[in-house]
């Protein structure tokens, strides 16, 4: 498909946008995917607010450039791009998923916060907890010496009741 050179300054512009907004971007080898198998990626991902697309890869490279992303050579064949504007290990192990579950595609690596990033450092991150189970895991971190104390500190009271109900629970006679 032919593009104007219009069409390909608007395109260009797009790809822009959405690596400024992107806290990581991926690129994957998709060659043997189909059309349905990428959508349903695409749906799978959707929801953490990421986005894929297959991308024009000499407009996708000017937009790298432009971005200031140095090219590592990830554009070589058909490309799918993956833009994860907040959470990026989250598009990571949907990526390594999908890769898992057959010899479709493979990635080739990425960008994170500018940075370059190799298709084993996308593996890696893609084993990192997503950023809700790392806040709760925080919290409870936080949280569990603040409860060990208060068992600390209502422990002697504990005893000292449990003494006084002892007491009060004996007979009468062998108190005098």
């Amino acid at each position: 498909m032919a593009f104007t050179k219009k069409e390909k300054q608007e395109i260009v512009a797009e790809y822009e946008n959405w690596l400024k907004n992107s806290q990581a971007v991926f690129v994957v080898a998709y060659q043997k995917m189909t059309t349905k198998a990428i959508n349903e990626l695409r749906a799978e991902v959707r929801p953490s607010g990421s986005h894929l697309h297959v991308v024009k890869n000499t407009l996708m490279e000017i937009a790298f450039k432009n971005a200031g992303l140095e090219n590592q050579g990830l554009l070589d064949n058909a490309s799918l791009v993956g833009f994860a504007p907040s959470d990026a290990p989250l598009l990571a192990k949907a990526l390594q998923k999908a890769g898992k579950a057959g010899d479709v595609f493979k990635i080739k690596g990425g960008y994170l916060d500018g940075k370059p990033l190799t298709a084993e450092q996308v593996v890696a991150l893609a084993d990192l907890p997503t950023m809700p189970v790392l806040r709760a895991k925080l919290l409870g971190l936080f949280s569990a010496p603040a409860s060990k104390l208060v068992r600390t500190l209502a422990e002697p009271a504990r005893q000292v009741a449990a003494v006084l109900k002892a007491h009060a629970e004996q007979p009468a006679s062998t108190a005098g």
